[in-house]
């Protein structure tokens, strides 16, 4: 949660990019500074979809076949918070995620149902700025930096090409949270609210957890934090690379 310092950051420009796609393993892992990016994006009119690898059933202190309806239930609102109208959630499991070809192949499918110009992940780094990253996060990373590329590939997963008519598909950026940024995305206040209540949306998820802040306490000044870093009042951060 906490910023990202890097000096002699780029803003990114969003020239050609029409869909951006965002892939996270669990309901809410958008909602830590992505969401006020996406907010932003989304007010300029490009098209943001989300792809949860798993619906976070095992994050809350109830039984999964409970807590994971719930957890959509507060994505698809806090999605709205962003204007994010094209939610798929997978059902893969949740705290045993693994990087497997299953998993490229799913995100390699979404990327070409969906294709984005830009897909938007975690680094899949053991160390974050904020600590020791969660194995899933770690294997939604590996496995969507992996599957950008297997989606441009019509050898790689061919079946999705010959049985479901899902042409390779070349995103030209990926760009990866949890690691030092190289470009920023400056921000509105009214990104940095919006951000803020996407993550309040997430009520009894949160509510599970007693000593995690409140959105409004730490966001706000986390991406204050990273605008520092850019120089300008608020921004978002983030590693970008130019695939094409």
């Amino acid at each position: 949660m906490s910023d990202l310092a890097t000096p002699n950051l780029e803003p990114f420009d969003t020239d050609g990019v029409r869909r951006v796609l965002v892939v996270v393993a669990h309901p809410d892992d958008a909602e830590y500074g992505t969401s006020a990016a996406v907010a932003h994006w989304t007010a300029q009119g490009i098209e943001v979809a989300y792809l949860l690898l798993t619906a976070g059933e095992a994050g809350m202190q109830r039984p999964p076949e409970e807590a994971g309806p719930l957890r959509a239930d507060e994505q698809r609102r806090a999605c709205a918070t962003v204007g994010v109208e094209r939610l798929t959630i997978l059902d893969f499991p949740d705290g045993t995620l693994e990087a497997s070809l299953e998993l490229r192949r799913a995100i390699a499918r979404e990327i070409r149902t969906f294709e984005p110009d830009a897909v938007i992940t975690g680094s899949g780094a053991l160390f974050v700025p904020w600590g020791i990253d969660h194995a899933d996060h770690r294997a939604a990373g590996i496995a969507t930096i992996d599957a950008v590329r297997d989606a441009d590939n019509r050898w790689v997963f061919p079946e999705l090409l010959h049985d479901e008519d899902l042409a390779p598909w070349g995103a030209t950026w990926l760009l990866l949270t949890g690691t030092a940024p190289t470009h920023f995305v400056e921000l509105a206040e009214t990104d940095v609210e919006r951000a803020v209540a996407s993550l309040g949306c997430h009520e009894a998820y949160l509510a599970d957890l007693p000593d995690h802040p409140a959105p409004e306490d730490f966001i706000p000044p986390m991406l204050a934090g990273q605008g520092e870093a850019a120089g300008v009042a608020r921004a978002y951060g983030f590693a970008a690379h130019r695939l094409r």
